[in-house]
């Protein structure tokens, strides 16, 4: 499967000219032949707390976005987006996954960045999300999930494929890098990460979006601090062949 991640500056709190500006990197993407389209943490708004203003319903622009876009293009696409329940006073921070029978699956973070005092303006998710997509068994985390390994190794045999979307500050950029590669390696399988770039709330973001194979080897690599789109390829049956040569996950 080929897959796109979309490495994208954010306007701050400003979803319509978010979607204005990733219309042609989509588009981009689409005529590389992706086969799957993955944009950041938060793609609409950046990681704002402003939640009483950013916050949307289930069905609010951003999810419709998504929707839109995977129904005109043909592909899956996802990334977060702050999503409100009715019943609920804050929103979660929401991965919606876009098919494009306009159908959509949602994981909501696990894991708050209490640094950021995310736990005060968002609510946790308590489950997880695989799905099968073609050929590839997909998992996915947002952001500081990546931090927290049991909760990969409990879908590492069912995964082939990880996905992290992101607002990871530049100043810890070595941190996201080395966790994604620790993420690949632990459980043999491939990992995606995709980060954003750009300025948002004073804080700085350097990308450094990735796409890691079953060793631990990169296999496409984003420049820093530059708006991209990257393509990668993923083989389940290279995630077969690892675990067989190397049958590390039966000795936990």
């Amino acid at each position: 499967m080929r897959v796109a991640a979309i490495q994208h500056e954010i306007i701050w709190e400003n979803p319509e000219a978010n979607f204005f500006n990733l219309q042609p990197m989509i588009q981009e993407a689409i005529e590389k032949g992706a086969e799957l389209i993955v944009l950041t943490e938060l793609f609409s708004t950046g990681f704002s707390m402003n939640t009483f203003h950013t916050a949307e319903l289930q069905d609010g622009p951003s999810t419709s976005f998504l929707v839109e876009q995977a129904r005109q293009t043909g592909v899956t696409i996802c990334g977060s987006v702050p999503s409100l329940k009715p019943s609920s006073q804050n929103p979660q921070n929401c991965l919606v996954v876009a098919h494009p029978d306009g159908s959509v699956d949602r994981y909501a973070k696990k894991h708050l960045f209490t640094f950021a005092e995310e736990d005060k303006h968002y609510e946790a998710g308590s489950t997880n999300l695989t799905l099968e997509i073609k050929d590839l068994t997909m998992s996915f985390f947002v952001c500081f999930d990546l931090r927290f390994a049991p909760d990969f190794w409990d879908l590492a045999k069912e995964t082939d494929l990880f996905i992290v979307v992101a607002n990871w500050p530049e100043t810890r950029s070595d941190h996201w890098k080395s966790l994604l590669r620790a993420r690949a390696i632990e459980n043999q399988s491939y990992v995606l990460g995709v980060n954003r770039v750009g300025d948002g709330d004073g804080i700085k973001y350097s990308g450094d979006s990735c796409l890691i194979n079953p060793l631990g080897e990169s296999i496409a690599t984003a420049s820093p601090n530059t708006p991209t789109v990257l393509m990668g390829d993923v083989d389940k049956q290279v995630v077969v062949e690892t675990r067989q040569r190397f049958p590390f996950l039966h000795d936990r």
